[in-house]
């Protein structure tokens, strides 16, 4: 089966400096792959290479197409949807229009209602706070927000970057639960970057671990979770 991302030989920039050195790793459709490392690993530019929103050398593929020329827009387009580290909503719009304009891609209204009524059965308190300023609402809250602003666009992959950061535990247990519903039940396959790495590799079914830039392990999370070793010299556990 021909995987939904592959990256192949990854080389990403800030300015003039590497971070990222030669990352190759696959996503098959409906996966979820997680990466570890400790801060300054390269997780978060990895997820941004992948959005062209720096400069790479190396093979980016989505389903099948080479987007290492495109733009951050054309990306989102094909159905990459980036949930980034802090949220990013917009806190002056209603938690409505901040839903809405993640499906500033699409045309079809009825289909966008339809959605729209989904993201709302998945997050509930969206619903009740639907006419509500996003900056008025709590950190889950807003975490929910953006993760269903990401899922207006209908993607085919969503990157997730730090979604439990800052949040209570509960909270992160039902937005993980939901992560995997989505997974499971609408083929949405999920690149998963978190510092919680029992979380991580519990909800994961691959992972790689990142250190300085490259790919220092990489498996199912299943076994990098019961490696030990591992854990010690990698994800400080």
């Amino acid at each position: 089966m021909v995987p939904l991302l592959q990256v192949t030989d990854l080389e990403a920039f800030y300015g003039p400096s590497k971070v990222l050195h030669g990352v190759t790793f696959a996503l098959d459709a409906g996966g979820i792959t997680a990466i570890l490392g400790a801060n300054g690993a390269g997780k978060t530019t990895t997820l941004r290479a992948i959005c062209r929103m720096l400069r790479t050398r190396g093979e980016i593929t989505f389903a099948g197409e080479t987007v290492n020329q495109l733009c951050t827009e054309d990306v989102v387009r094909r159905g990459i949807a980036h949930v980034p580290e802090g949220r990013r909503l917009f806190v002056d719009l209603t938690v409505e229009e901040n839903l809405r304009l993640g499906a500033y891609t699409r045309q079809r209204g009825a289909e966008i209602r339809r959605d729209l009524d989904l993201i709302y059965t998945y997050f509930p308190r969206l619903k009740e706070r639907r006419r509500q300023q996003a900056g008025a609402l709590s950190g889950g809250e807003q975490q929910m927000l953006a993760i269903g602003r990401a899922l207006m666009l209908r993607p085919r992959l969503l990157l997730l970057d730090e979604p439990s950061f800052g949040l209570a535990p509960l909270v992160v247990e039902e937005i993980f639960r939901i992560m995997r519903h989505i997974s499971e039940r609408e083929n949405v396959s999920i690149l998963l970057v978190e510092q919680n790495v029992n979380l991580a590799l519990d909800l994961a079914s691959e992972a790689l671990v990142l250190e300085t830039g490259r790919i220092a392990i990489s498996g199912a999370a299943a076994a990098i979770g019961n490696d030990d070793s591992v854990r010690r010299s990698y994800l400080g556990g």
